[in-house]
């Protein structure tokens, strides 16, 4: 950030500012990324606001966009800085999520096998069964099962009954 910049900024300004730069990102971890991002997007939104609400109040006293847009410089200053700023932390804070994401997906999947009934017929069938009767084993009935089988008879017998009548 150059002096022109920086003297347009309040001291906590700056060392919000500060906090956002490359070096300073790669030591935090998601929720503190999350913590940065959500004061950066706050300070961002409050000046790109009051960089509008000026510009068009002066519209009003001038009768000119592009005079209006020359007499609030030093909030447009702020809300580009805060913009830079912003996109920064986001780009870090997606990488951080999508690192979490993948390591979260590998444990839920190693998880996943270890617990699996695919990893208990192999182990059922080294001991000696085949993976056939390990799988009618590993089937329950359960009441819905029973009651879809049951209605699927009875609709082919109703089917039958209503040909032998012909």
């Amino acid at each position: 950030m150059n002096q022109a910049v920086r003297k347009h900024l309040t001291s906590a300004e700056v060392e919000l500012i500060e906090a956002t730069k490359a070096t300073n990102l790669t030591s935090l971890d998601e929720d503190e990324l999350g913590d940065l991002h959500h004061r950066v997007r706050r300070a961002s939104a409050k000046y790109r606001k009051l960089h509008r609400r000026q510009a068009s109040e002066q519209v009003g006293k001038d009768r000119s966009r592009a005079k209006a847009s020359t007499k609030n410089v030093r909030t447009l200053v702020k809300a580009e800085v805060f913009e830079d700023a912003l996109a920064r932390v986001s780009r870090s804070l997606s990488a951080a999520a999508k690192k979490s994401a993948t390591e979260l997906k590998v444990e839920r999947l190693a998880a996943a096998r270890t617990d699996s009934p695919a990893a208990e017929r192999k182990s059922t069938a080294k001991k000696g069964q085949s993976a056939t009767s390990s799988r009618k084993a590993a089937k329950k009935r359960s009441p819905v099962s029973k009651k879809n089988v049951a209605s699927t008879r009875a609709k082919g017998a109703r089917r039958q009954a209503k040909r032998d009548t012909r």
